[in-house]
This record gives structure tokens, C-alpha cells and sequence, in this order.
């Protein structure tokens, strides 16, 4: 085989809901060569040195000092700082010179998209998402490093979510606004975890690459943005290939916020599904971590009937394996065998008949005049609603200012 013969389809691609999707939606052959491969390979020995930086600078500070000027340089820009850090104006420098593609109209359309979908857009996000997600055995290595995942699933889970809904709220990627001070949070977040991984003697850098290197970051971002779509599409949500095009540019400009390379930025939904596709031939190879944070994932859906007596119980197995049964649908049946998920015909039954239900109401919204203007209320207030009981569960803090002290080994 020449380096630029077609390679084979990986596992991923090749049973369950993700071998439907690119028969379905994929734009025609999707596979990538040997050549293309090396190219993506290359992006895992580099990380992100400008947050590196700022990271360097925190820690050269007095405590608490380096954070402070971070935020208020997120909230306000960093004009409104007096004689800042080089690093921190070196950082925001970079995010705050937005690409000349940037279109808000086209962000708000994206984020009014989501939001009509209200908390039922909170499905791919954990069942297929963050759960395909831990098959990327190298991609896991600092969750488990860290230990946190482990120990506070739950809370995990909900933290992402809340990001989840700051970030796809209209008008949050404004400069300064919620959305955008979040993406920036979290960026800084994984440079404070490469930073603790970096420093640690047992990391393998042969066998794992850097630690939250661009290849993984991008790999996350087209699960928040492509494989979002898709697992909206399959739960029977009805999106135009305009409504689709505008959700990519959003994830497009919060992956570039997020300090991936611009060579790992979809442009549009073709190019994000070859990029799904190398990705799914290099990095989406499970091992035993895998298997131990999808358990840890499955036990947080069980916590929904945390002391709640023998209701709670049923409710908590309810949870486990409706939310197991999406994942089995979207992953296929070796790799939700290889992570343990649970194995429920009725529950599958189920989901499929649900988004049968979606697919048939959605139609109706299409051709019904007000119903899409109405669907999008109805999701906001479902979202806001949502959001404020998920911080009644945690004492959240929209800083991440705990991820910040990320110990450098595991306990």
C-alpha cells in the first residue's frame, strides 16, 4: 500500500449507530491515507505554549495573584489591565485577534439550533460524547492521572454540562460574555493539567504522546460539535444543513478560542467527518481506563436515585440503562461489550421508539408556522430550568478555580 492509497475503515466506523451515520451522512468516502495519518500523528507532540505560559507565570506569582489577573483580563480584555504580564498579554492578544471567518450571525444561529433542542441536547453530550470519548485510551490517561474522575463522576458530568449550556447560549461567544470566559477557563484548565502530568516521572510519552496534546483537543471538540449533530440526527432531531453548518462554525470558533491548530479546525461538516475518520483509525483504541471511567460515567447516571428509597433504586437502574442503551446503539456492540455497558433490548426498544416520536414531531415543527420560533422559548426556559437544578446538586464554580490545582499524581 502507497502512502496515498485509501487505509481501511476503522473499528469505530464500522458497526452501531456511528456505521448507520456515515452510510447516512457522511459526504461519500470519507478515508483518509497513510499519508494524511503521519500528517495528524504529528499534531500529538505539541500542546498549547501560550497557555503553557500563563501557567508558568501563575505559578511564579504570588497565590491567587496570576488567576485574579486572568479574569479580569477575560472579562474586560486586556486593555483593562495596567502593564500585564507579557505572558497574559501575549495570551490574550491571540484570543481577542478574532479570524476574519467569525460570523456572530451564523454563531447565534448555531447556538438558537441548540437551544430549541432544550435539555434532550444533553443526551450526546454524555452518552455518546463523553462515553465514546473514553475510547480513546491515550486521551484518558490525565482523567485517571488526575484521579478526579474516579472519585467525583458525577460532578464531572454535571460541570461539563453547565459549560455545555454557558457555551451554547446566543450571544455567550461575545468578547467578555459567559461562553467565551468559560472556553477560556477551561483552556486554561488543560494547560494547569498538562503542566501536573509534564512534571510527573511515570508518564509515557512514547505509548500516550503529550498530555492533552492538539489531536485530543480537536478529537473533543468534533465530539462536542460532529458527533453532537449526528446523535441529534439519530435521536430524531430534524436540523437544516444551514442550522448544521452554523453549530459547526460555533465549535469552529471556540476550538480556535481553545487554542487549536487552525489546520485541525473543520471548516464545514465534510471536513469535520475526515478528521472523525483519522481519528477513529489513531486514537480511538480502548483499554482497561476506559473501561473503568465508563463504569464510573454509568454510576453517576445511577446517582439519580441516590437516597431516595426503593423509588430511587428503580429510577437509578432506569437511568443506567436508558442512557447505557444510547450509548450501546451509537458505539455498536464490541465496543459497549469492551466497556461494560449494559445490555437491554427493551431499554434500546425504547430510545428507538423516542426518537421515532422526535423524528415525527420534528416534521410537524418544520412545516407548522411559529413552531420553531415557540420550540426555541420553550428550550431556553427548559435549559435555564435544568441548569439551575444541576447547581443545586454541586457548588459550582464558574471559574474552574479547583481544576487549577491539579495534583501531579494520581491519588
Amino acid at each position: 500500500m502507497t502512502a496515498d492509497e485509501r487505509l481501511p475503515d476503522p473499528a469505530l466506523l464500522r458497526e452501531g449507530g456511528f456505521r448507520l451515520a456515515t452510510r447516512l451522512f457522511a459526504p461519500g468516502d470519507i478515508r483518509g491515507t497513510e499519508r494524511q495519518r503521519r500528517r495528524l500523528r504529528a499534531f500529538a507532540q505539541r500542546e498549547d505554549p501560550q497557555a503553557d505560559a500563563v501557567v508558568e507565570l501563575m505559578r511564579s506569582l504570588p497565590r491567587g495573584r496570576g488567576r485574579a489577573l486572568f479574569e479580569l483580563a477575560a472579562e474586560r480584555g486586556i486593555g483593562g489591565l495596567d502593564d500585564p504580564p507579557r505572558e497574559l498579554a501575549d495570551f490574550f492578544a491571540s484570543v481577542e485577534a478574532t479570524p476574519y471567518w467569525v460570523d456572530h450571525q451564523r454563531l447565534e444561529g448555531g447556538a438558537r439550533a441548540m437551544v430549541r433542542t432544550g435539555v434532550l441536547s444533553l443526551f450526546p453530550l454524555g452518552d455518546m460524547a463523553l462515553m465514546g470519548g473514553y475510547l480513546a485510551s491515550r486521551a484518558t490517561k490525565p482523567l485517571v492521572g488526575t484521579g478526579a474522575i474516579e472519585r467525583a463522576a458525577s460532578r464531572r458530568l454535571i460541570e461539563t454540562a453547565l459549560w455545555w449550556l454557558d457555551v451554547t447560549t446566543p450571544g455567550a461567544l461575545r468578547t467578555g460574555a459567559l461562553g467565551y470566559t468559560s472556553v477560556l477557563r477551561v483552556r486554561l484548565v488543560h494547560a494547569h493539567v498538562r503542566a501536573a502530568m509534564n512534571s510527573r516521572d511515570d508518564w509515557d510519552y512514547e505509548a500516550w504522546d503529550r498530555p492533552v496534546n492538539q489531536v485530543q483537543t480537536a478529537g473533543t471538540l468534533l465530539l462536542f460539535s460532529l458527533v453532537y449533530v449526528v446523535g441529534m440526527r439519530l435521536l430524531g432531531v430534524r436540523y437544516t444543513e444551514r442550522e448544521r453548518a452554523d453549530i459547526m462554525h460555533l465549535w469552529r470558533y471556540v476550538g480556535w478560542l481553545m487554542g487549536i491548530d487552525d489546520e485541525l479546525l473543520p471548516a464545514t461538516e465534510d471536513d469535520a467527518w475526515r478528521l472523525l475518520w483519522l481519528l477513529a483509525a489513531t486514537e480511538f483504541i480502548p483499554d482497561d481506563d476506559s473501561k473503568r471511567l465508563a463504569a464510573a460515567l454509568l454510576r453517576s447516571h445511577a446517582d439519580v436515585g441516590r437516597d431516595r428509597g426503593a423509588l430511587g433504586q428503580v429510577l437509578g437502574e432506569l437511568s443506567v440503562r436508558v442512557h447505557g442503551s444510547i450509548s450501546r446503539l451509537v458505539l455498536g456492540r464490541t465496543n459497549s461489550d469492551f466497556l461494560g455497558l449494559p445490555d437491554d433490548p427493551i431499554a434500546r426498544l425504547a430510545v428507538l421508539s423516542a426518537a421515532a416520536g422526535n423524528f415525527a414531531a420534528e416534521t410537524v415543527r418544520q412545516h407548522l408556522p411559529g413552531a420553531t420560533w415557540a420550540q426555541e422559548r420553550l428550550g431556553a426556559l427548559a435549559r435555564r430550568r435544568y441548569a439551575e437544578q444541576l447547581r443545586r446538586l454541586v457548588e459550582h464554580d464558574p471559574t474552574y478555580a479547583r481544576h487549577m490545582r491539579t495534583p501531579s499524581h494520581a491519588a
